[in-house]
């Protein structure tokens, strides 16, 4: 296939990674930083990725921008039919979301969006082990460290208007999106937010407590402000047991289960070995035709949960 890749920060080189190990050729790639392009000197470079897609055929498009710039090319793409793999969140203005699903509904090209937690081993163990089980509690964490120096790497960094918010919508998002996923899609959600170590660095949340309502009910605590990282833990109480993933290991009622993840690990740690096998994936579904399970649809709900936790400053918001 034919693949083009949007945006060459950080996420990028994970991307390209992925793509150059499964065979497939790249040929574009697009910035508005020009010295990026050079790091490719071998690839069709660009700043303007409209012209990119008008010049060049192209099966799939990674999108690996700045929050606020999905919406508006996601929808560019899928206009012209290209199959999309986007990294999170889908958008990050509710009025967004509609528009991008109508678009995919419009055309055959596929929309993807990369939670690649979601094909890690450990979930999908607490997958198995939660299948039809009554679950009567559920709780997640994320601990984390973020500081000035890792907002300076973009402008567009703990910016509301060009991030969509902090903590919530960056990191936690994917445990946010394992958690819906294990226990369905809540009502409502109750969220308090606060900047409790980045006061006139960011502008946006680098804590923020959720409580979501629902058939399955669960808390999550999420921070930046820890002094180091901790792996993100999940726990949830079924009937007949506990289950406890953190990391890449699943206790049982207190036994641990590691379990041995199969892909390879692109990037940072946090990321998980998930990019692989995602990419695989939603590269299998475009050359079949099979529905990427990650679409539009199923992305926007953990986007639904952040944006109502935005508006909740302690007010229940309904889903």
């Amino acid at each position: 296939m034919r693949i083009a890749v949007i945006g060459l920060g950080v996420i990028s080189k994970v991307h390209i990674a992925v793509i150059k190990s499964l065979g497939e050729r790249i040929v574009a790639v697009c910035d508005n930083d020009e010295k990026r392009l050079e790091q490719y000197p071998e690839i069709a470079g660009y700043t303007d990725y409209e012209r990119m897609f008008d010049e060049q055929e192209i099966d799939v498009v990674h999108i690996c921008l700045p929050h606020f710039l999905h919406t508006q090319v996601i929808l560019s793409a899928l206009k012209r039919n290209i199959n999309v793999l986007c990294e999170k969140p889908l958008c990050i203005k509710s009025e967004d979301i509609q528009a991008i699903i109508s678009a995919q509904k419009s055309n055959s090209a596929q929309l993807g969006v990369c939670f690649q937690n979601r094909y890690n081993a450990c979930v999908r163990e607490v997958q198995r082990l939660l299948s039809n089980k009554k679950i009567l509690s559920a709780s997640a964490r994320l601990t984390w460290h973020r500081d000035k120096n890792y907002y300076a790497q973009g402008e567009w960094r703990g910016k509301k208007a060009l991030e969509g918010g902090g903590v919530l919508i960056n990191q936690a998002i994917h445990t946010i999106d394992l958690m819906q996923l294990l226990l369905g899609m809540p009502k409502s959600v109750i969220c308090k937010c606060d900047n409790l170590s980045l006061k006139g660095v960011i502008e946006v949340e680098d804590t923020a407590r959720i409580t979501c309502n629902g058939e399955n009910s669960f808390t999550l605590i999420a921070t930046n402000a820890a002094l180091s990282d901790y792996p993100v833990e999940i726990c949830i109480q079924t009937q007949g047991e506990q289950i406890r993933l953190v990391g890449n290991k699943v206790y049982v009622d207190g036994k641990c289960k590691i379990c041995k993840e199969k892909g390879i690990l692109y990037g940072k740690a946090v990321y998980g070995t998930g990019h692989g096998a995602l990419i695989s994936d939603f590269y299998n579904c475009v050359k079949t035709g099979e529905k990427f399970k990650i679409d539009a649809q199923a992305a926007s709900n953990a986007v639904k949960i952040v944006l109502a936790a935005y508006q909740s400053s302690g007010e229940e918001i309904p889903l």
